[in-house]
């Protein structure tokens, strides 16, 4: 089974291609690829693959998009927490939701929902009992985000809300979260953890090194090849700089 992998953040898409090789070794990831516009150029020049694993959120957008502008054909797994693009993913062909980090057991039940949907002989569902089907498998639905962090000051563990959070760094393997009075904490959570434990209606990746809350972004500053230079509050010891991939969608987030 070839499968075509949209996944903007490298650990997540290693991370994802090792598990597919324990849920289905005969699977071969033809691409990784992280963006909409890599994909509707690779779809264009390539053969339809037998399944397509997808983030909803790459580098310049919404993964959605490349269905909305091209026919695709192909099985979509997405691997998300939003259930707002209920609707849109089951336009996409969509055969489940996996949360991230993704766990082997649920990439192994989205594969046989898979494989029984591709049995000549299973009952077709009709539009309404798909979508039905979809909304109820939902996670979103119950999942819950991490209200607080237990850090610690000198010799003591003080309870730190995640409202309280401004932002996290990622600096030589080392994760720091400021939060909003200036103090700043080592927290054992890497930055990709952080992002799929935290609320993104509040939170945004904003590159590889920084996560920001929303009221922490104070500013947004053209800069070069139309990337966004941000101020952040408090302020960080180096700039933060959102790629021009990303700053399509970091200016939908704060729009809301």
């Amino acid at each position: 089974m070839t499968v075509l992998l949209l996944e903007d953040e490298y650990p997540a898409a290693e991370r994802l291609q090792r598990l597919l090789q324990q849920a289905a070794p005969d699977t071969q990831v033809v691409a990784v690829l992280d963006s909409v516009s890599t994909t509707l150029a690779w779809l264009a020049a390539h053969p339809t693959p037998n399944l397509i694993l997808s983030d909803i959120q790459l580098a310049d957008g919404l993964s959605l998009e490349v269905f909305e502008r091209t026919v695709v054909s192909s099985p979509v797994i997405f691997t998300t927490a939003y259930d707002a693009y209920a609707i849109q993913a089951f336009k996409a062909n969509s055969v489940d939701y996996l949360l991230k980090p993704v766990k082997l057991a649920e990439l192994q039940t989205a594969l046989t929902k898979l494989r029984q949907w591709r049995t000549p002989a299973a009952p077709t569902d009709d539009s309404a009992q798909r979508l039905e089907r979809l909304i109820e498998s939902l996670p979103r639905q119950n999942q819950s985000y991490k209200t607080r962090f237990l850090v610690r000051s000198g010799e003591q563990l003080l309870p730190l809300p995640a409202a309280q959070v401004a932002w996290c760094q990622s600096r030589n393997e080392v994760t720091t979260l400021a939060a909003t009075d200036g103090r700043r904490f080592v927290v054992d959570y890497t930055l990709e953890q952080l992002e799929n434990l935290l609320d993104p209606q509040h939170f945004f990746r904003l590159n590889r090194q920084f996560l920001a809350h929303l009221q922490a972004v104070q500013r947004l500053h053209p800069y070069f090849n139309g990337k966004l230079k941000l101020d952040l509050a408090p302020t960080p010891s180096e700039e933060v700089v959102v790629s021009r991939e990303k700053a399509s969608a970091l200016k939908s987030w704060l729009e809301g």
